[in-house]
Parts: C-alpha cells; structure tokens; sequence
C-alpha cells in the first residue's frame, strides 16, 4: 500500500477523507447516485482529478457496473449509493458479486450516528441486511476510522476468495474533522487467508492422477480469478487430460483446444457431462460443485474420486466428498501440480489415458451442441449468437443476462482468453447484462464490448443506455427478443403442458426497442431473417461513438438443449426433445 504524498498527517472533513482514501486504493471509476446521507462526500468527490463519477439511473446498474468493471479488469469495482432505498438497491449486486466471487467495494452513505436505530428518515440496517452476502461489512461512525477502513475493505475484497465489500458511513462522520492518515500496514487478526498449498496435499493429487485411467479438469470461476488460464493450459497439455470449464470460467482454457469438452451441468455439452458422470478422478479447480453442474448428487460421477482445490476451505467437501482436499490458490495450486507432475515424468512416471481421451473425442463428434432452424424461415437465436461470436470475434467482452439467451452465448460463442464472458452465473440475475456490460466498457474502453441479454431481462436495467450514451460509454447490445420470459416458457413447455402463466411479454410490439433505443440516444437496428443477420451485425459494428441496440425477433418456441431436467441425474441428460445420447460402454 503506498500512503498519498501531500495528504497525510492533514486535516480534512471526514468526506474528504473518504474521497482522498479512495484514491489512495486506486479507484479511478466509480459507479453511483447521490442522496442526502452520502451527499457529504459528493462535494469533495467533485473536484478528484483522480476519479471518474459515473453518475447511473439506478442503484443496480451502479452495482452491476461495477461488477463488470471488476470481471473485465481483475481490479476492485467500486459503487455509491446514500442510505436507505439507495443502500437496499444494491442488494442484489452485491448477493451476486458474493456468489461469483467477484471483487467489489460498496460505500453508502448512513443516517447520523445520534439517529441509527431510531427509524430516522431513510435509515436502513445496510450492514446487517448484507452480513449474510459480502466477505465484510463495516460500519464507520467516527471519522478517523474512514481511511484504515477503506484499505481494509479493499484488501478484504481483493485477497483470498474475491467478494464483495460493504462501507457504511454515518453522515455524522463524513461532516466532522478528522486527520487523514493512510495506513502503511493492516492488521486483520484472523483474516488470514491461505495461498499456498500443501505440499503433502500436492504429492497424494499427483499420486492420485498417475493412477487413475480416467481423469477430468473440472476448471470453474476461480481459475479466472486466479489469473491461472496460462498455467491451466500447460497442465493440461503436459497430462493430456479432458478439461470441462463451468459457466463461470467460460475461457478459462480456449475453446478451439482439442482437449477442451465444453461446459457441464444441466444445459451442458454432452461430451463435459459424460467426462464427469464416467471419470474415475475429478481434478476440481476453483470449483464448487454447484447444483446446475452437479443435477442430483446421490448420483454424480459415481466412480469417481475428487481433488479438490480451492482458496476457500468452507467449499471443499461442502456438496461431495473430497479425497484430496487442496486449499490454496488456484494458480499456485496449478504450478505445483506441474512441477511434480514434471518431476515424475522425468522419472519416467505418466499417466495412460488414451483410451478415455479417444472415447470423449468420440462422444463430443457424436453429440456436438447444434440448432435445428425453425421450419418457417423464421430467426433461429442460436444463429444470431452463433454470427455474432463470429464477426464480433474472441477479442470481444460478452456480458449476458440470464435465461435461454445466457445458455446459447455459453454454447455458441467461441471464448478463447479469460475475462472475456461476463455473466451472473451462481445468483442468476435478471438485468444483469446492460450495466456489467457499460462498466466492463469503462474498465477495457478499447476493447468491443456486446450485452447479449433477452427481451425480459433487457427491461429491468435498459435505463442505463441513458448513462451510456450521456457518458460516452458506447456498448452494443444484442436482445434475443423471442417476446417471452423464455427459459421459464420452455420449463413451461416440457413440464406443464404448455401451460404458459404470465410468460408472454410483448403484444403489438410493447416497448419498440428501436424507438426505445433512440429515445435514449443510442441508435437502434432490427433484424427479423436470417438473410439480414450479418449486414446487421456489420452495421452494429461500424458504430463506435454511441451505444447500439439491436432488436433481433427471433423464434419463440426455440430451446436450449442438452439439457438435464431440475433434480434429476446427469445420467439422464437429453440433447433433444426426447433424444438420449448412447454411449458404448465398451469404448471405455
């Protein structure tokens, strides 16, 4: 931590403070909304020459984008909000930076010292609403705690398992005088967090893995987070190994790698699901056994023994089982098993999976994930992503919302580097797609950023175009408009007789998202045929000095498929209506 020349020792307000201790941290972006408790440190925040005030229409999307931001970037995203309803809002950012992982400082604004706890005007219990969904959350109601918690918080947010971070602080102590001091050291008894793995741990892994026949890399988020893909991607072409990357470390391990089977779980590749349920040892890698990868657990890759790694003890042997526990951090843990693994094979010790590796190869040419065109020329989605992924190309940045739409951007775009796929993957977001998409714009502003979001989706958060055109953040979005909550619409039509309650959105084209785009000074596009597609997606392309919406009216009955029924075994997996794949046990 480096301490602000020409600052410490000075005397300041307690909102001076928190600015200056801001930019001690390094914050140049935040995303935020003032309001009466927080309006103290808006003063100050005025005259930064430092940060950038992105001044949002809604306390999400300052979440959200702040949570894009930290995705794209690998840096700690920062919002604003005042107390009360201002707080509240943010809620949901920060309940899903906590299921993801992701780094995030929030500082709201409090009510008076002398008035929490007496139900004063927009007061709310921030602190202890998000308890249960932040790595910390911290109260400051004496001003000269402001700075050391600020570094604190930043710290906490950063290190270990990434979360988010909540500041509250009482209006009372951003008015008074205090003396600025940037602390030089931090001290955080029993936070301690634990990279560097065991040794022994490491030997009985790599005991493990020359034994087993039928090994799998089950790579998820914290592999991204670690800023590991480089070192996953020698491991495995050192071992051979199949890898399977999750929802969440999409680009973790380039998917164009012949060793590379896709994503498992419930919309995953047959090919990663197989992998998993036949494999005689899983190699978790920041992974955590989720309830979507896993379907129901009784039945999970029976045969199979688990390494598991992760730099949060409480997720090893929280869902199964664990042979070998690893805790550490995932790029050390990958660079330890490489060296040992190196170790042996110069000893003349490899493991033999040769016959596993052709079965799998066999099973993802067998089963590959596909689309059949609807039968009325109308716009198939998956062909929509599947252009877009390929004239918007893996430098691109995808943020996606959730639903049918994130599913296919999972499966038919081709992620070939990390922090490229940016989506809510363990809290499932609606809304999530337009401002991690703005704030991952400001975080990498040369890079082409597209929000692939549903027509649903795009309409609880489409208020941050305004934000993005006022601010020069020029994002394109792409919405899957099928004019229908869809994913829910498909659950409805496999397993309630097309019974379709309260999914249908649109009639007589309820909002125009052309003119809605425009109003909000984005320029707007359609597409309604797969002969347009691409001219449209060129047209999107070519604009880069304002944001792009384009309304893509595709099929409505289309589905995401494979796919694993809510509670039931991988086994069962289908890759279409009624379709099972077949597998020659014989080939194993």
């Amino acid at each position: 931590m480096t301490e602000q020349r020409g600052t410490a020792g000075a005397a300041m307000s307690g909102a001076q403070s928190l600015i200056t201790s801001l930019e001690s941290a390094g914050v140049t972006d935040i995303f935020g909304i003032p309001g009466g408790a927080i309006l103290p440190a808006y003063d100050p925040l005025m005259d930064s020459a430092k940060i950038r005030h992105i001044l949002v229409r809604h306390e999400q999307g300052a979440g959200h984008a702040a949570q894009g931001y930290a995705a794209a970037t690998g840096k700690v995203g920062v919002c604003m909000a005042t107390s009360g309803p201002g707080a509240t809002n943010l809620v949901t950012p920060l309940a899903d930076a906590h299921m993801d992982s992701v780094p995030l400082v929030a500082v709201t604004g409090q009510v008076g010292a002398s008035m929490i706890g007496t139900d004063a005007f927009q007061e709310a219990d921030i602190r202890g609403i998000t308890m249960p969904i932040t790595k910390h959350s911290f109260l400051v109601t004496d001003p000269a705690d402001i700075a050391r918690t600020v570094a604190e918080a930043f710290h906490i947010a950063s290190t270990g398992r990434p979360g988010p971070v909540l500041v509250d602080v009482a209006k009372s102590a951003l008015q008074a005088m205090t003396t600025f001091e940037w602390p030089t050291e931090l001290h955080l008894p029993g936070y301690r967090p634990v990279t560097r793995p065991h040794s022994k741990q490491i030997r009985e892994a790599v005991r493990l893995i020359l034994a087993s026949r039928k090994p799998v890399l089950y790579v998820g988020g914290g592999v991204i987070r670690a800023q590991a893909s480089a070192g996953l991607l020698k491991l495995a072409e050192a071992t051979g190994m199949p890898v399977v990357t999750t929802l969440m470390a999409r680009g973790a391990f380039p998917d164009s790698h012949a060793q590379h089977l896709g994503m498992p779980g419930m919309h995953g590749t047959v090919a990663a699901v197989a992998a998993l349920q036949k494999s005689d040892l899983i190699i978790s890698l920041g992974a955590r056994f989720d309830d979507r990868v896993t379907g129901n657990l009784d039945s999970f890759a029976p045969h199979a023994k688990v390494i598991h790694a992760d730099i949060d003890p409480a997720e090893i042997g929280k869902n199964r089982p664990v042979d070998v526990p690893i805790v550490g951090d995932c790029a050390e843990v990958i660079a330890d098993l490489l060296a040992l693994l190196q170790s042996e094979e110069d000893a003349g010790n490899t493991g033999d999976y040769e016959g596993w590796v052709a079965f799998l190869a066999g099973v993802k040419k067998t089963y590959p994930v596909g689309y059949d065109a609807p039968d009325d020329g109308s716009l198939a989605p998956q062909y929509v992503i599947e252009r877009l992924g390929h004239i918007a190309g893996p430098d691109s940045i995808y943020t996606s919302g959730v639903g049918q739409h994130q599913m296919w951007a999972a499966h038919f775009v081709n992620y070939e580097r990390p922090n490229t796929w940016i989506n809510s993957g363990g809290l499932g977001t609606m809304g999530y797609a337009v401002p991690a998409a703005m704030g991952a714009k400001v975080g990498m502003p040369d890079r082409v950023v597209w929000a692939i979001d549903g027509d649903g989706c795009f309409q609880m958060t489409n208020q941050e175009l305004a934000t993005c055109a006022i601010n020069d953040i020029p994002i394109k979005v792409a919405i899957i408009n099928n004019e229908s909550l869809g994913m829910v619409r498909q659950w409805q039509t496999l397993f309630y007789n097309s019974r379709y309650s309260n999914t249908d959105l649109q009639s007589k084209r309820i909002p125009d998202f052309v003119k809605l785009a425009e109003a909000y000074g984005c320029v707007g596009l359609s597409c309604e045929s797969p002969e347009q597609v691409d001219a449209t997606i060129e047209k999107a392309m070519a604009i880069n000095d304002q944001p792009v919406v384009v309304d893509f009216r595709v099929h409505r009955d289309a589905m995401v498929w494979p796919m694993v029924a809510a509670g039931t075994s991988n086994d069962e997996i289908k890759y279409a209506r009624d379709l099972a794949p077949q597998f020659d046990e014989d080939d194993l």
